[in-house]
């Protein structure tokens, strides 16, 4: 099969705002600019990225695009349906539904995870705790609760669609084999490292950036950053927001910036000290842009930080999720030195470009093994 002459198409959970799910279709879009890309619900608004592209979605896209949590069984339903089977390769980007894509016998499917589906597997407990649905909440659990279990036989079935699967880090080819028993490859998601080359200037104080939800443990830097009256600036809004604002209790060294611009959360990456990464989290993307910066990160010693963090070299692991524990890392962290250059170096292998050559390859590699 002619790597040239293919017919791609691209498919993804959704479409409705910026993240690292979003980079890998943007990246996968720039490698196959003619290919369609399939979603269940597209917000241009939201995510301008793909102006030039054929976006194609189904019933979903008539419905608000704040009922997503909501609407995993009819995502089933959309992508169990959607069949792809007259393209040659379908190129899936997906943590929920899209990798359950019907495809022909003549189709490579090619599945690119970030993670086994969160709400069904690693994180379900969580999400019973907090479903972050606000005063809906209850409804949320009892609806997890009533259809996990022949949610979770659906995802694995869907498992099993892909012809090769990709995982997105370390840590979450392990999960992929623990709850799918698929094989999987290993190909880091792309960053924009350009966008946070450092000047290397003098740093000062800690930052914490991301979507603020309980499984990121942000208020563990901001408890841990009061006691030490260590300044910490925190970026990003989310449902755990009014909860860290009381946790900081107007501490004069904790500083909540809720709609910094690109440039500005590349200004505050650069200037920190140090960035703490208090979270388990399938990649993260945001202590990779860190490092960019040349700004050292601290970091719970699980999870896809540990395909990054190279301990005392580029930052500092700490074993414990608990307040102790990581008060005890910044103390170590303040004792050593790092050299802002070479932890901007180590950054370099999660570039876009080198997450496009990868991609390549892989996809050339499966032509010839089908």
């Amino acid at each position: 099969m002619d790597f040239k002459n293919l017919k791609v198409a691209i498919v993804c959970d959704w479409l409705t705002g910026i993240g690292g799910a979003e980079r890998v279709v943007k990246s996968l879009h720039d490698i196959f600019p003619d290919a369609p890309i399939y979603t269940s619900q597209y917000d241009p608004i939201k995510i301008d990225w793909f102006k030039d592209a054929e976006v194609k979605t189904g019933f979903l896209n008539h419905l608000p695009t704040s009922l997503k949590k909501f609407l995993p069984v009819l995502r089933f339903f959309y992508f169990n349906n959607l069949d792809l089977s007259d393209y040659d390769l379908v190129i899936s980007s997906s943590g929920a539904e899209a990798k359950g894509v019907k495809t022909g016998k003549n189709t490579i499917h090619i599945c690119y995870m970030h993670a086994p589906t969160h709400y069904y597997w690693s994180r379900y407990n969580q999400y019973l705790k907090h479903p972050g649905m606000g005063k809906l909440d209850p409804l949320a659990r009892f609806g997890l609760k009533t259809l996990v279990t022949p949610l979770r036989k659906w995802d694995k079935a869907f498992s099993k669609r892909p012809d090769f699967i990709i995982a997105n880090s370390t840590h979450t080819k392990a999960e992929i084999m623990k709850y799918y028993n698929r094989e999987s490859f290993v190909i880091f998601p792309p960053v924009e490292l350009n966008r946070f080359k450092n000047t290397y200037t003098k740093k000062s104080g800690f930052v914490v950036t991301g979507r603020q939800t309980p499984y990121k443990k942000i208020d563990l830097a901001v408890k841990a950053s009061k006691e030490l009256n260590e300044k910490l600036t925190v970026i990003g809004n989310g449902p755990d927001h009014q909860k860290l604002l009381e946790i900081a209790d107007d501490n004069k060294n904790i500083t909540f910036v809720t709609n910094a611009s690109d440039k500005e959360v590349a200004d505050y990456l650069k200037k920190a000290k140090g960035f703490i990464f208090a979270g388990i989290d399938d990649f993260g993307i945001a202590p990779v842009e860190a490092l960019a910066s040349g700004t050292p990160v601290i970091a719970f010693n699980k999870g896809g930080a540990l395909d990054y963090i190279k301990n005392k070299e580029n930052g500092i692991l700490f074993n414990k999720q608990n307040v102790k524990t990581l008060k005890e890392a910044i103390k170590e962290f303040s004792t050593l030195s790092f050299d802002q250059q070479k932890v901007a170096k180590t950054a370099d292998r999660f570039s876009e470009k080198q997450f496009k050559d990868n991609i390549i390859k892989f996809i050339k590699d499966c032509l010839n093994k089908k």
